[in-house]
C-alpha cells in the first residue's frame, strides 16, 4: 500500500445518510487511502442493514477498508447464537431487526443475509498503526496490549477514559460519546453521538484533522 491517508470513522449506529455524507466529504481515495471503521455499525439508528450494505460495498471496491468490532456487533452475534438473547434487545437491537425485516422479501428468506453474517464474524478486535492503536472502546491500563481481552476492548469506559496510562501509542477509540472529539495525550475519542442528534466524526491521519457531518 502506498503513502495514502488513513481515515478512522466513529460509531455509525444505523445512521446511513450521515455515513454517506461523511464518506463524500472526506474525499477518500479507494485506491490508496486506508479507511477504518471503529465499530457499532448497528442499533438505535434507522437503517442498520443499510449501513452494513454500504460498508460491504466500500470493501468490495477497495482493499484498504478495515472494520473493527464494537460491543453492539458482539451483542448481535450473542443474540443470533442464543448465547444472550436479551442484552441486544435492551440496547437498541429492535431497530436493527426492524431494518432487516423491512427489506426481507419472504419469511422463507433468512432474516440476516449470509454476507452480513460473514461480515459480523470477520470484524477485527483492534488495529495497530505506526503511532496509534485503534480499538472500539479502549484498553485496560497496566496490561500489555497482547494481554488485553475483547470484553475490555469493546466495553471499557471510565477505567480507560480517566486514565493517563501510556500504552506506547496514542489510542483512537469510539464507544463513549462526546459532544466533540475527546483529545488527550494518550487517547483520541471520536464517537460524537451521531445517533443522538449530534455529529458523525472521522479522524484523518497523519494530519490529525477531524471531519464531521450532522443529520441532513
Amino acid at each position: 500500500m502506498g503513502a495514502g491517508k488513513t481515515f478512522v470513522v466513529g460509531d455509525v449506529h444505523g445512521c446511513l445518510d450521515m455515513l454517506k455524507g461523511l464518506i463524500e466529504k472526506i474525499e477518500w481515495n479507494p485506491s490508496k487511502d486506508r479507511l477504518i471503521f471503529i465499530g457499532d455499525y448497528i442499533d438505535r439508528g434507522r437503517d442498520s442493514r443499510g449501513v452494513v450494505d454500504f460498508v460491504l460495498e466500500l470493501k468490495a471496491n477497495s482493499p484498504h477498508v478495515q472494520c473493527l468490532i464494537g460491543n453492539h456487533e458482539q451483542m448481535f452475534l450473542d443474540y443470533l447464537s442464543d448465547i444472550d438473547p436479551q442484552t441486544f434487545i435492551l440496547n437498541g437491537g429492535l431497530s436493527t431487526l426492524r431494518s432487516y425485516k423491512e427489506v426481507r422479501r419472504s419469511r422463507k428468506d433468512p432474516l440476516i443475509p449470509s454476507s452480513h453474517l460473514d461480515f459480523f464474524s470477520s470484524l477485527l478486535p483492534m488495529i495497530e498503526l505506526e503511532q496509534y492503536y485503534i480499538v472500539h472502546a479502549g484498553f485496560r491500563p497496566h496490561i500489555t496490549i497482547v494481554d488485553q481481552n475483547l470484553i475490555d476492548m469493546i466495553w471499557i469506559r471510565d477505567g480507560f477514559i480517566y486514565s493517563d496510562y501510556d500504552f506506547g501509542r496514542v489510542v483512537i477509540f469510539g464507544h463513549t460519546p462526546f459532544s466533540n472529539p475527546m483529545i488527550m495525550k494518550n487517547k483520541i475519542g471520536i464517537d460524537t453521538g451521531a445517533v443522538y442528534g449530534n455529529c458523525l466524526t472521522c479522524l484523518e491521519l497523519p494530519e490529525k484533522r477531524f471531519h464531521s457531518v450532522r443529520a441532513p
